[in-house]
């Protein structure tokens, strides 16, 4: 009879102890979450992300996948597609990189190859060095894109990150932060926001056609600037394929649009010349 007592004495004790333990745990978890919700809040991200729309972005050194160094202002001249990663990120960044990586595409093939500029820069500066930049291309099939694979240095991180309204987090998970391409246009201002593992292609592809087609560029001669306004207004996103194509259409009414405005002002142009000769006869 006592090794049950005994039994139920222990278990008894043990009881208090154990109660006493997942409380704890379950405190600990209380404020690890709530710790990151006070660090990474959307709306606030959200907000800093919109409002860093038209700022200067300053002339950061980097050094990309080879080891050389190379700055912002390389980029000067054509807009830039900047996203911000971290190499050890196993599932978001990865996937927003690789739909980035068909939506540049589209973009291309709309544009031309050499129209705009993309870069990924990674933040966690310990980590993200050349060799962890060029691994992860390589891991998301981007390696041969012709893409700026980029570190930067800890001192520069932060900066960089307020220029372009980016915000960033250490959590359990390895980053909270936003996720956002950021364009930038050819005076190196940031010229719009895209937000999401997944976008709409139009989301990224028409601030790019503004800033490539709309925008004259310098010493452009008169033909060149008006062969990218008709461009800008004949390039149509076709939803069905989700692509851009240049839609002959709109062309031929814009000419038959004009040559009809040409011919009526000629022949009003005549006809009141004769109702002259009328008068004066």
């Amino acid at each position: 009879m006592r090794f049950p007592v005994l039994l139920c004495s222990l278990l008894l004790l043990s009881m208090p102890l154990c109660g006493v333990y997942a409380s704890t745990q379950a405190e600990e978890k209380t404020v690890a979450v709530d710790g990151a919700k006070q660090a990474f809040d959307y709306d606030t991200a959200l907000k800093l992300s919109q409002g860093a729309i038209d700022n200067p972005v300053a002339n950061y050194a980097l050094t990309n996948a080879d080891g050389k160094q190379v700055t912002l202002s390389d980029f000067r001249g054509k807009p830039l597609v900047l996203s911000m990663i971290y190499t050890s990120c196993y599932q978001i960044c990865p996937m927003t990189t690789r739909h980035l990586s068909k939506v540049v595409e589209k973009a291309r093939d709309a544009l031309g190859e050499d129209s705009f500029s993309v870069a990924i820069i990674g933040f966690d500066t310990q980590f993200d060095t050349p060799e962890a930049m060029q691994y992860f291309a390589n891991k998301q099939g981007i390696s041969d894109k012709d893409w700026n694979l980029l570190s930067i240095a800890e001192e520069d991180v932060e900066a960089l990150s307020k220029d372009i309204g980016f915000i960033y987090y250490p959590s359990s998970n390895g980053y909270d932060h936003i996720i956002q391409a950021t364009i930038i246009d050819a005076d190196g201002k940031v010229y719009r926001q895209v937000y999401g593992q997944v976008f709409d292609t139009p989301l990224l592809v028409d601030p790019l056609i503004e800033l490539v087609l709309g925008r004259p560029q310098p010493a452009q001669s008169f033909l060149s600037s008006l062969s990218s306004r008709i461009k800008l207004f004949c390039t149509t996103y076709d939803p069905v394929r989700d692509g851009y194509y240049f839609d002959y259409s709109l062309f031929l009414g814009i000419l038959i649009g004009g040559s009809i405005i040409i011919f009526t002002a000629i022949f009003m142009r005549r006809e009141l010349r004769k109702g002259r000769k009328q008068r004066d006869a």
